[in-house]
């Protein structure tokens, strides 16, 4: 007679046939069984929507889902597995964000006084106040100092230019000019007064700055001392070894057909310094790692990286009547127009974005979220206690598909959480 295998037999054959590289998705024992997310990420891949993805969960309880489908790189590349390196771009961006905290929580830096003075363009910043007949920039002085909070918030002025029309002329601007006038103009203006708008842009790479001034260390060290080691994120950095290489997911580009073109491999290169804001790697289960001690408060398994009234701040509104707008793209082969929760009231936190609102059948009011260049995703939901990342290489950021196929990974995390 043959038994019918139950619930464990099948979790021991998932988990082998995982570590043989021969299926995609695995869960964990404490995870519901495998349902519609499994078959939306599956679906995606085989549609060309995406060439490879890894997305994890986990709540309060430990990881619920890790789903690892399609290949690292186009055509015939390795199959993604769950160690897999990401280019993940901005979402450094949070991590930046909780070492300046450290160093505000031991008073080193105050959110709200004026920064220190590393530079003028930080110290001295001076306003685009449009441009002449001839196309000449025209600058004033800034009406009030910018704060960290202020960079924290983007809310200090300074814009990326492929979000700002008006960045990307004053640049271009620049650059027609004899060498003697552009050295008396700023490099990266302020679009706008501090404080008074919301504006996507390079902040957080003067954060990193500021770290570096004030800690006394290069940021990547930094980073590496304060918040990757003692979390056990050893995946994660601005260089990789030669063995983190070969485990590299290749870049893609969505085509005008839909079809996805592979982009020639990343040539390595020595940096002799590094930002605060982006050009970062990682996997996703360290990017989880990281996003549960934010959800548990700032400690993850005796590893305490910041208090949990410093981590609750970071999830609450820091801009007040401000508004997060749309990011209206400027080069459309790197980016498609930004706008991830239409209909939502977004705001933002000490160093990501707040939706307002609970999504339908997703994440509940007051979820933390961002993502990086390349369409790499995370979210906290506070609510639901659920921390979640979504991991692939597609360009441009905000591809439409990749959207979709996030939303309905978000959607069907919840509802199998729901009936697991």
């Amino acid at each position: 007679m043959i038994r019918k295998p139950d619930r464990r037999d099948i979790l021991k054959a998932a988990a082998t046939l995982a570590a043989a590289g021969c299926l995609g998705p695995t869960l964990s024992r404490s995870a519901p069984s495998p349902g519609n997310v499994d078959s939306v990420l599956r679906a995606a891949v085989q549609a060309g929507d995406v060439p490879g993805i890894v997305a994890l969960a986990a709540t309060d309880s430990g990881i619920v889902y890790e789903g690892i489908f399609g290949q690292r790189r186009l055509p015939g590349g390795p199959a993604m597995t769950r160690d897999t390196v990401f280019r993940i771009a901005s979402m450094v961006k949070a991590i930046t964000s909780v070492a300046a905290l450290q160093l505000v929580e031991e008073g080193k830096l105050s959110l709200d006084a004026p920064v220190p003075a590393i530079e003028p363009a930080l110290n001295q910043p001076r306003v685009l106040d449009g441009f002449d007949a001839k196309g000449v920039p025209q600058l004033r002085p800034a009406k009030s100092p910018i704060t960290l909070r202020q960079l924290l918030t983007h809310t200090a002025g300074f814009s990326y230019r492929l979000w700002d029309a008006a960045a990307l002329r004053y640049s271009a601007a620049l650059g027609k000019m004899p060498a003697a006038a552009r050295a008396k103009l700023p490099h990266t203006p302020l679009m706008f007064d501090p404080g008074t708008r919301w504006q996507y842009g390079p902040n957080i790479d003067w954060v990193g700055k500021i770290i570096e001034h004030v800690s006394g260390e290069p940021i990547a060290a930094y980073l590496r001392n304060r918040i990757f080691a003692p979390l056990g994120m050893n995946d994660t950095g601005f260089t990789i070894t030669p063995e983190q290489r070969a485990r590299e997911a290749g870049a893609h580009r969505r085509e005008p057909d839909g079809s996805l073109k592979t982009l020639p491999p990343e040539r390595p290169h020595p940096h002799a310094t590094f930002s605060g804001g982006g050009g970062i790697y990682s996997t996703a289960p360290d990017y989880l790692t990281f996003l549960r001690m934010l959800m548990h408060g700032g400690s993850l398994d005796g590893a305490r990286i910041l208090r949990p009234e410093t981590v609750a701040m970071m999830g609450r509104n820091q801009i007040g009547d401000i508004e997060v707008g749309v990011l209206r793209t400027t080069a459309p082969g790197l980016s498609s127009d930004v706008n991830l929760f239409p209909g939502v009231t977004r705001k933002w936190g000490l160093g990501h974005m707040l939706t307002m609102q609970a999504i339908a059948g997703g994440r509940g009011a007051g979820s933390m979220t961002w993502g990086g260049l390349y369409n790499t995703f995370y979210w906290i939901d506070p609510v639901r206690r659920v921390s979640a990342v979504f991991m692939t290489q597609v360009m441009p950021f905000a591809d439409q598909r990749v959207l979709r196929l996030y939303r309905a990974y978000e959607r069907g995390l919840y509802a199998q959480m729901k009936s697991g």
